[in-house]
């Protein structure tokens, strides 16, 4: 069965930090890219970072910096440590496998989502 399954997101103050989780299957783990995607509210769904298998990632412009996708090949977890947090940030999160190492959102599996709150 194919599942992403996201974890970690809450509440934090400007400037704190958290960290997401998302168990994968092993199917998608093994033959996708994997990336986080958020979405504000009103607004668009846009990439946030994305890594392949060999932990080579690309980061939107406004993370750079501030947070970092990593991967557990042993647990297929993925990871997105994000630090210095802005109420900017504030959205829902989501875990995503494509085909693409593009932050582009052709996307194949979506997880469920998984919000995050940064108050000021």
């Amino acid at each position: 069965q194919v599942q992403l399954v996201e974890s970690g997101g809450g509440s934090v103050q400007a400037g704190g930090s958290l960290r997401l989780s998302c168990a994968a299957s092993g199917y998608i783990y093994r033959f996708y890219y994997m990336a986080w995607f958020r979405q504000a509210p009103g607004k668009e769904r846009e990439g946030v970072a994305i890594i392949d298998s060999d932990r080579s990632a690309i980061y939107a412009d406004s993370v750079k910096g501030r947070f970092t996708i990593s991967r557990d090949n042993t647990k297929n977890t993925l990871y997105l440590q994000m630090s210095s947090l802005k109420p900017e940030d504030t959205a829902m999160y989501y875990c995503a496998a494509k085909r693409s190492h593009t932050l582009q959102p052709d996307v194949t599996y979506w997880g469920q989502g998984i919000p995050v709150t940064v108050s000021s």
